[in-house]
C-alpha cells in the first residue's frame, strides 16, 4: 500500500533548518572568500602601489605634524624619476637613525596590528624610516647660503615658501655647505630647517649625508588623517623651475 500521506511538521522543520545552516555555511564561506580577496588585493596594492606612514618626528613642521599619517605613492622611483621638490620616504642609508628598542604589544594588539600593515593601513616600521624633500638630484650643485640667505641649486637661488624658520631669522640653513651631488644619491632637507637632522648634518655617515635612490621608498602623496589635515602634498614645482640639470 502506497503512502501518499503529506510530510510531518518535524520532517518540515528538519529540512527548514539543514536549509537555514547551509545558508549560514554559504553566507560565512563567501564572507571568507570575499575578506581573503580584499586582503590579497590590499597586500598587492601596498607592495606596488601605495602605502602608509605616520610622521615621529617635527623635521617637516608644518608641512607635517607629529602623528601625522601620510599615503606614499611607491611607483616613485621605480616606474616614474624623482623630482626636486618632491617630500620622499626612505630608508635609513646607514646611521642617520639612533638604533629602536623594539616595541612591547601583546597578542592581541602586535596581531591587528600585522594585519593592518598588511593592507597598507599602519605602518610599525616608520621609525625605521625617514622623510625629508628632496633638493638636489645627482649631478646638482647645491650651496648655501647668499647673502639674501637663500640656497641655490645649479646657481639658482630658491625662494622657498615651505620652509620654517625661527622668529626673526632669514637663512634657510644655520650652517654654510657648498656640495655636488653623487651619481645615484639625493640631497635632502627638512622644510624645519634649524630642526632636521638631514643631508647636512648626516656627512659622518657611511653615506656622507646622501640619500641612495634605491632607498627611496616613494613620494608622500598626500596627508590621510587626521582628517581635519587632509590635503595633497604639494611638491612646489614653481620653486625649482628653470633650474638646469647637473650634468650640464
Amino acid at each position: 500500500m502506497t503512502d501518499n500521506s503529506l510530510p510531518t511538521r518535524s520532517h518540515r522543520l528538519d529540512s527548514e533548518t539543514k536549509r537555514t545552516k547551509r545558508g549560514v555555511a554559504l553566507f560565512f564561506r563567501d564572507l571568507l572568500v570575499i575578506f581573503v580577496v580584499a586582503l590579497l588585493i590590499s597586500f598587492l596594492i601596498k607592495t606596488f602601489l601605495i602605502r602608509s606612514f605616520y610622521i615621529p618626528s617635527g623635521s617637516m613642521e608644518t608641512t607635517l605634524l607629529v602623528n601625522d599619517r601620510i599615503i606614499v605613492n611607491q611607483l616613485e622611483p621605480k616606474l616614474m624619476p624623482i623630482e626636486r621638490g618632491d617630500v620622499v620616504v626612505f630608508r635609513d642609508p646607514g646611521g642617520w637613525l639612533l638604533p629602536q628598542a623594539p616595541i612591547e604589544q601583546n597578542p592581541i594588539v602586535a596581531g591587528a596590528e600585522w594585519v593592518l600593515s598588511v593592507v597598507g593601513l599602519s605602518a610599525p616600521d616608520s621609525n625605521d624610516h625617514l622623510i625629508k624633500r628632496v633638493i638636489g638630484l645627482p649631478g646638482d650643485h647645491v650651496v648655501c647660503c647668499n647673502a639674501l640667505g637663500q640656497m641655490s641649486v645649479n646657481d639658482v637661488p630658491l625662494d622657498e615658501p615651505y620652509v620654517t624658520l625661527p622668529v626673526g631669522e632669514t637663512r634657510v640653513s644655520k650652517d654654510d655647505f657648498d656640495i655636488v651631488v653623487p651619481d645615484g644619491s639625493l640631497w635632502v632637507m627638512g622644510d624645519n630647517r634649524y630642526n632636521s637632522k638631514d643631508s647636512r648634518y648626516n656627512g659622518d655617515t657611511p653615506g656622507k649625508g646622501y640619500v641612495p635612490e634605491d632607498n627611496v621608498v616613494g613620494r608622500a602623496l598626500v596627508i590621510s588623517w587626521p582628517l581635519a589635515r587632509w590635503s595633497w602634498l604639494d611638491d612646489y614645482p614653481e620653486v625649482f623651475r628653470g633650474i638646469p640639470s647637473g650634468t650640464d
